[in-house]
């Protein structure tokens, strides 16, 4: 199992920020819109430069995608800030009928997700939003791992044409992604090859899935852990050309069991390499307010539970 050195720890949403900075500058036509979570989002920087460029929609998030499906109209490449919950479940009407439905080049840009916001609670950790997302035709759904990821993933889709949905977290997180990593939509990123069964992790559940790696290969056991950035589309060439070689699966991810990685994962091996699978996700359950790696655990996404997901998938294939 290859070892990752970690660079540091910080949040994603850290990420944002620092590529909308970057994608600004490279493009006159990168514009942004926040519902009154500036701070939040990561977004002040950009704010300072390109005044002339931001936009303060306040807390009127519908009205915020459909300005920006205008503005796309007009030719400028619009970045949306908001929390999750707010990006996709309060809107999903405006970004259906005015962004997906058009192929308009909006870029929805959502912080806050995941079970690791934490103390917010139920209300704010959405836990369904990729489903949301990958449901809609023409739109692109990124969910990167950390924060030099989620910068680059953040300067590629301002070069990307259509819509895309780009998910990241509050927490402070390991940095081990290499800054010259390159980010390419819909390509995922092996992180290290195995034999024995293959790991599809997104997310903060990434590092949860390298920390597993490492414990199975104590117990003798080699696992490919694949670094699925990239949703929608789904790299099926990849998620294929590993389950043929261990012929087993798991995968790990920061929402509901239903419609997430792990569904897309499980359609296409059902359909091309029917494959022993097993899914870490939430289980049919809202989350509660608490602190982030003590909810993990709770509601079994900690590393030990990749641990046991992987030793049931071998078993199954070995039975």
């Amino acid at each position: 199992m290859k070892s990752f050195e970690i660079l540091g720890n910080k949040d994603t949403r850290s990420g944002f920020g620092a590529g909308l900075l970057e994608a600004g500058k490279n493009n006159p036509n990168v514009v942004a819109l926040c519902a009154d979570l500036t701070g939040s989002l990561m977004m002040n920087d950009f704010q300072d430069q390109f005044p002339e460029r931001f936009f303060q929609a306040g807390i009127a998030e519908a009205n915020m995608m459909g300005v920006a499906a205008g503005l796309a109209l007009g030719g400028k490449i619009p970045f949306t800030g908001t929390f999750a919950n707010f990006s996709t479940g309060r809107v999903y009407d405006q970004i259906r009928q005015s962004i997906a439905y058009s192929d308009s080049n909006v870029k929805i840009c959502a912080s806050h997700a995941g079970l690791t916001l934490g103390e917010d609670g139920a209300t704010h950790q959405i836990l369904e939003d990729l489903g949301l997302m990958k449901m809609l035709p023409n739109m692109v759904v990124i969910n990167p791992c950390d924060y030099n990821q989620t910068k680059a993933a953040t300067i590629a889709i301002a070069n990307h044409h259509g819509p895309v949905y780009l998910r990241f977290g509050r927490p402070k997180w390991p940095v081990f992604i290499s800054e010259d990593t390159p980010f390419v939509i819909g390509k995922a990123l092996m992180l290290s090859e195995g034999a024995d069964v293959s790991i599809f992790a997104t997310g903060h559940m990434v590092w949860k899935a390298i920390e597993a790696g490492h414990i199975l290969a104590e117990k003798g056991i080699s696992a490919e852990v694949i670094n699925i950035h990239t949703i929608k589309p789904l790299d099926d060439d990849a998620v294929l050309a590993s389950v043929l070689k261990t012929r087993c699966a798991v995968t790990a991810e920061e929402h509901q069991m239903n419609g997430g990685l792990g569904d897309s994962i499980a359609q296409l091996l059902s359909r091309k390499q029917p494959t022993p699978l097993e899914m870490v996700a939430v289980n049919d359950s809202f989350g509660e307010s608490g602190k982030p790696e003590e909810l993990l655990v709770k509601y079994g996404l900690d590393t030990v539970n990749i641990v046991e997901a992987a030793e049931k998938a071998i078993a199954r294939k070995n039975g």
